[in-house]
């Protein structure tokens, strides 16, 4: 089988600093995709932020001759969503990827659980992959072409003690992804969901 090419492609990738995200912009990048990629920086349990995390994804990518920008704007507002396809838009007039990758965890056994420790999680990765989506979806509807993928887990479908926040998050994002595949078949674009536990982040899920 011919590998699979992104040339020419833009794609943008979010919590693409660490761990899968930076996988996928890798894995774009070596596949021809000019690539964003967004980090705020902070902890895996949200915490604090930097700029280390994007850059260093940057410059591994652009060490191996592929081409990448850092957006270190937040996903959880919708200016944040705006500004993240804005840095895609102004530097290469294009989006054709989008990967919704970024993410926090704050687990605690349900009896513990609180408001402050669900609504950063619901922010980031359910309402994020709305405030990205939404503006990207503005230029891919424009261009009849594009991929979303969404970062999804088994904690959302099958459930895994203690993380009622995460697994909450989570199925909203699928319930997300079913509806915009619906509204977008026909259209040039597809949605699809792949699994955070995976950790594969050659899925194929950006060809179909």
């Amino acid at each position: 089988m011919s590998e699979m090419r992104y040339d020419g492609q833009v794609a943008v990738v979010t919590g693409a600093g660490r761990g899968l995200g930076r996988q996928y912009a890798l894995l774009l990048a070596a596949r021809g995709a000019r690539v964003v990629v967004n980090d705020l920086g902070g902890s895996v349990t949200g915490d604090g932020a930097e700029t280390a995390a994007a850059t260093a994804t940057v410059h591994e990518i652009t060490t191996n001759g592929g081409e990448a920008v850092a957006d270190t704007n937040s996903v959880a507002t919708p200016e944040g969503g705006q500004a993240i396809i804005d840095t895609a838009m102004n530097i290469w007039g294009r989006v054709d990827i989008l990967v919704n990758n970024a993410g926090t965890v704050r687990d605690a056994p349900f009896e513990d659980m609180t408001e402050e420790l669900l609504t950063p999680l619901v922010d980031v990765h359910l309402k994020g992959a709305f405030f990205v989506t939404r503006p990207a979806w503005k230029v891919m509807w424009q261009a009849g072409y594009g991929r979303v993928v969404n970062t999804c887990s088994a904690a959302g479908i099958l459930g895994s003690p203690p993380m009622s926040n995460y697994g909450a998050a989570k199925t909203g994002l699928i319930g997300l992804t079913r509806v915009l595949a619906a509204e977008s078949a026909g259209t040039g674009i597809t949605v699809n969901c792949d699994r955070a536990d995976r950790c594969d982040a050659d899925a194929g899920l950006l060809d179909g």
